[in-house]
């Protein structure tokens, strides 16, 4: 009995009581291959900064900040317990610094940098980070930080993380190289990948992210590629390092052994793009007995104006009509058009009362259908010879061919030709107000096509973003290139 004690100590407390939990999926298509205990809620550790990464990629991508953009770090951030980078509260750094260290090093100072970056506080980016869990349809996941310390109410499933990793690979591939850097600079030091036991071990390892807290246990979400085939497979509540690989190690040859060589590759799509700002839910009504009260979501970040269409330069302003109100006496009508005729045109004879409303009515409102008078035939033209010769101007005119139209915006990048262009029509044909003239230009990517509209002024660019945005569609521009 005592040696059985002495046995349990030698393992990190917490760790024997972590439940075990994993998943491997076919990556082209999202199939499950095996699972089990995929939906039970259970601590996350730092797989949470797969979402804080994902929400920082997204965030470059819409603009609402760069990678050079320098980063006041705070006490908080400074305060965080390791695996940290050692930022020190006050220091300024720029964003691709934290980014490097949240991905490899799993730096939890990094990582609470991004998110008050970003959100302003770390608790308005964690609910940014549950909100966007949502839309990726990660249904049993809450955040309470972004570095994913152990917090009540902070918790996930291996199916959700799984979910998550795939969108980490196939939403932002360009940024999807940091997590196989075996080391990478993060600005004030060198720093070396949590993960790279794994990626020396395993043929076609690439990523993605390790994760260990005592409550948690070992946890991995790592992907590999051979051939044709990628797998991805999860891990929660691993003993060890060296089991939890080994462990990870069999589920992608499982996965392996039962994804198809060929498949229809099937993208994960982005969800709607989230933007700053919480979401606050708002009950319409009370519900009636027996029915369920509906819920509107309105976020602070969609457009809050809609811009009345400017009139065009130079337009004339239409005449006033005559409108005789409902109700209104029609004699009395008459009278003050009689009344207001008079004064812009001789007497008319009393005699013919008709035909002076009609003359009135023709002077205050001009019929809004004219019928040309046909040229009397005995109308004889001017001689072109009898005019005295008129020196004439050269006029030269130059017409640009842009307008000023420099300017794009992109919709997304989708996995083959056909799917960006019927996006492209899709969209065109529900924001024509401001894209109507603009140019739709598929453009081959390595990782995909892009949907772009061209030909644009920066504002009409900006304006076709944030009505794009409000109805959830992703969208950034595109400046002169």
């Amino acid at each position: 009995m005592i040696l059985l004690t002495g046995l349990i100590w030698l393992v990190p407390l917490g760790v024997l009581a972590a439940p075990y939990a994993a998943m491997v999926v076919d990556a082209r298509t999202g199939e499950v291959l095996h699972s089990e205990n995929a939906d039970t809620r259970l601590h996350p550790a730092s797989l949470t900064k797969m979402m804080t990464l994902y929400i920082a990629f997204e965030a470059v991508q819409n603009g609402e900040i760069s990678m050079d953009t320098l980063v006041t770090i705070s006490r908080n951030a400074a305060a965080e317990p390791p695996s940290k980078l050692g930022l020190r509260a006050g220091s300024k750094i720029k964003l691709r610094y934290l980014v490097r260290a949240a991905a490899v090093k799993s730096a939890n100072d990094a990582a609470t940098a991004i998110g008050e970056a970003i959100a302003g506080s770390e608790a308005a980016f964690a609910r940014r980070m549950t909100r966007t869990a949502k839309a990726l349809g990660m249904s049993r996941t809450t955040f309470k930080n972004a570095h994913g310390l152990t917090e009540n109410g902070h918790m996930s499933t291996a199916r959700d993380m799984t979910i998550l990793g795939r969108h980490v690979l196939y939403d932002y591939p360009q940024y999807y190289n940091l997590f196989s850097r075996r080391s990478t600079d993060a600005g004030i030091k060198a720093v070396n990948n949590t993960n790279r036991r794994l990626l020396a071990a395993y043929k076609g390892a690439d990523g993605i992210k390790t994760g260990y807290t005592r409550a948690a246990g070992f946890n991995l979400v790592a992907s590999a590629e051979r051939g044709q085939e990628r797998v991805i497979a999860t891990v929660f509540g691993g003993k060890s390092t060296a089991s939890r690989n080994a462990q990870v190690a069999k589920l992608l040859d499982l996965g392996f052994s039962k994804a198809p060589s060929r498949v229809a590759f099937r993208a994960p799509g982005r969800p709607p793009y989230q933007g700053k700002g919480d979401v606050v839910i708002a009950k319409t009504s009370d519900p009636m007995p027996g029915t369920r009260a509906k819920s509107v979501r309105v976020a602070s970040a969609a457009v809050t104006k809609s811009l009345r269409p400017q009139a065009r330069r130079g337009a004339e302003p239409l005449p006033e009509l005559l409108v005789a109100e409902v109700g209104q006496d029609i004699t009395a009508v008459l009278e003050s058009v009689q009344e207001v005729s008079a004064l812009a045109k001789p007497p008319v004879d009393a005699a013919q009362p008709a035909v002076a409303v009609a003359q009135a009515v023709t002077a205050v409102a001009p019929s809004r259908s004219v019928k040309p008078v046909r040229r009397p035939a005995e109308l004889v033209l001017a001689s072109v010879r009898a005019q005295e010769p008129v020196e004439e101007a050269e006029v030269v005119s130059r017409i640009s061919t842009s307008g000023g139209r420099h300017w794009g915006i992109n919709i997304g990048r989708y996995p083959s030709k056909y799917a960006a262009e019927k996006v492209l029509l899709k969209t065109a044909l529900a924001e024509m107000s401001t894209l109507d003239g603009s140019l739709r230009k598929v453009v081959n990517r390595k990782s995909g096509f892009d949907a772009n509209f061209m030909g644009l002024t920066r504002e009409t660019a900006d304006l076709a973003c944030r009505r794009l945005q409000a109805r959830q569609v992703t969208c950034f521009m595109i400046g002169p290139s």
